[in-house]
């Protein structure tokens, strides 16, 4: 008879496929410190494997939030059950390098609601979303590069910009695929805009000025972003958020002229490089 820690072994990560390379930001690239890099790798794995988990079309509700709870369970270190060995070697690194859980264990609340919520109703609800779905890799981040936590509403704003811009990146996909629509709700009501329009070929005008209020909220958000780099004390991570603001302001702009409702908007390798270079570069100045 299989056990139950021999079924957690077997089932509790469900990988998506998807690696560093897919992510609108260049994950523990060289630009950081490297006796760093194996810890922000690890902490990469460890929010991928949960984030699939709860992007998993397969699996019902219920499910997601018991495999969600085992890991953290083990980030806590209530179990080092080898089905979650990477919240288990998680927990390693924060012991190491004494960071608190806090970070991990918020990244599980938010996919514990993606595994539930499929509607957003407003700004401030998507918002309160991306401050537990994508702020705290910002926050981890700073804590591992020593960095004050005062600093914590800039790279917030960032991490929470990155996170909308991929909710637009990936609307199409996210609402055929789960029936999961992050656009505020109260905006699609105003604009005369349906869930259904995700679906066309094409946005639709009221979908598409739907578009364009997140991405005005989004440049509101880049004021803040913006003064992240020049507040690091770690000249490495100061680059590294230069680069993440460049790559940002890029997106936005062609999400303004671009659809994503008819193909993904994305930036090419050639462009991410240079994005990313441009923006270290005037990090410095």
């Amino acid at each position: 008879m299989t056990s139950a820690a021999d079924h957690a072994l077997k089932t509790a990560e469900t990988p998506s496929g998807k690696e560093a390379g897919d992510e609108n930001f260049p994950v523990g690239s060289f630009l950081l410190p490297k006796h760093l890099r194996p810890h922000i790798a690890l902490f990469y794995a460890y929010a991928r494997a949960i984030d699939d988990v709860a992007d998993n079309p397969g699996l019902p509700p219920e499910d997601k939030i018991s495999r969600l709870e085992g890991f953290a369970a083990a980030i806590r270190g209530e179990t080092e059950d080898s089905g979650y060995a990477k919240a288990v070697r998680m927990r390693q690194s924060l012991l190491e390098t004494g960071i608190t859980e806090k970070h991990c264990l918020d990244l599980i609340s938010a996919f514990k609601q993606d595994a539930v919520k499929l509607r957003y109703e407003n700004w401030d609800e998507l918002i309160d979303y991306c401050d537990r779905s994508a702020a705290p890799v910002g926050r981890y981040l700073l804590d591992l590069h020593g960095e004050q936590k005062s600093d914590y509403p800039y790279s917030d704003a960032l991490c929470n910009v990155l996170q909308v811009i991929n909710h637009l990146q990936d609307c199409k996909d996210d609402y055929q695929e789960m029936d999961r629509v992050y656009l505020p709700q109260n905006w699609m009501r105003d604009a005369g805009a349906t869930v259904r329009d995700l679906a066309a070929e094409a946005a639709p005008p009221p979908l598409r000025s739907v578009f364009n209020c997140c991405l005005e909220n989004t440049e509101n958000l880049m004021v803040a972003a913006r003064k992240l780099p020049p507040a690091l004390k770690n000249r490495r991570l100061a680059m590294e958020s230069g680069a993440i603001v460049m790559i940002a302001e890029r997106l936005i702009i062609r999400l303004k002229r671009e659809d994503p409702v008819a193909g993904r908007v994305e930036l090419s390798k050639p462009g991410y490089i240079l994005c990313s270079i441009k923006g270290a570069i005037t990090a410095l100045v």
